[in-house]
């Protein structure tokens, strides 16, 4: 009864004039709950929204979720079941497990700091090794993640080892994972260095920022038809390409006269996300 109430009076508040005006990031950080529902991603990775999340344990035998005021340790199940695999699987290599940053929020949907994360099918792993998996609540919160990058980006720093590399490695080859973003500089570093099969190297994508972390994108589960993937990427290794942005970091282009100006970044409100997000921001709590 007190759930049927709660729903209620969250859809009236959304559909309430001044309600549309917000922000679809607002209202969804508003939610702390996910919805009592089947697990189901709407949209795309960078405008969605996502019912029935499952959340991952703040604490597991090898893995600790960090950051957890931001309340983001909500994925998909299959998202969630990667990173524990990817935890166990580092704990048996000697790293003791893994510091896992934001997932989703609970009902998916915008969170700040990031372009992605919506539908519960995005994953943070921290590049730090995991060597303390008795963190408190609020050393979760003030430790900080260590950089592995040198030159802006261009190369790894001291603080990269082999761990790192067969972290990647290991998420890369995961048959869920269909992309994941490091700086260019551990791309080509990990291109130079894997002696073995390199076709898991075609889904490390070089990104802007990502040493402190590396990002884990998997695809839509099977029967979520109201889900959209991101285009496979290109075929080969993407070694070339990785390359090619540490060159552009080392010996900058000069900047194009006639490039359009950026547009304004706009948040999206209710209205721009999929029509099904408005349910699932106005269903009962699990």
């Amino acid at each position: 009864m007190v759930r049927t109430v709660l729903a209620c009076l969250i859809a009236a508040a959304l559909w309430s004039a001044p309600a549309q005006a917000q922000t679809a990031k607002e209202l969804f950080g508003r939610v702390d709950r996910p919805s009592a529902a089947q697990p189901e991603p709407y949209g795309r990775h960078a405008r969605g929204c996502a019912a029935g999340l499952v959340e991952l344990a703040e604490t597991g035998p090898s893995w600790q979720a960090m950051r957890l005021s931001r309340n983001r340790n909500w994925g998909h199940p299959e998202m969630v079941d990667l990173v524990q695999d990817l935890a166990r699987h580092m704990d048996r290599i000697g790293w003791g497990g893994i510091y896992v940053g934001d997932l989703s929020a609970p009902r998916g949907g915008p969170i700040s700091g990031h372009a992605s994360h919506q539908i519960g099918l995005d994953a943070d792993i921290w590049l730090y090794p995991a060597t303390d998996m008795t963190l408190s609540r609020r050393q979760r919160e003030n430790l900080s993640a260590i950089s592995m990058r040198r030159q802006n980006g261009a190369f790894v720093n001291d603080n990269w080892t082999r761990g790192q590399h067969e972290l990647i490695k290991k998420a890369a080859q995961d048959p869920r994972t269909t992309r994941i973003f490091i700086f260019p500089g551990a791309k080509v570093e990990m291109c130079k260095t894997e002696t073995g099969d390199r076709s898991w190297l075609r889904k490390v994508r070089p990104w802007y920022g990502h040493h402190y972390h590396f990002h884990i994108r998997i695809a839509c589960p099977r029967g979520a038809r109201n889900c959209e993937d991101q285009a496979a990427p290109p075929p080969g290794d993407g070694c070339a390409e990785a390359q090619d942005w540490v060159n552009n970091i080392l010996n900058p282009p000069p900047p194009d006269p006639n490039a359009p100006p950026p547009r304004p970044r706009v948040e999206p409100t209710l209205a721009d996300m999929p029509a099904q997000c408005a349910a699932v921001l106005s269903a009962p709590s699990r």
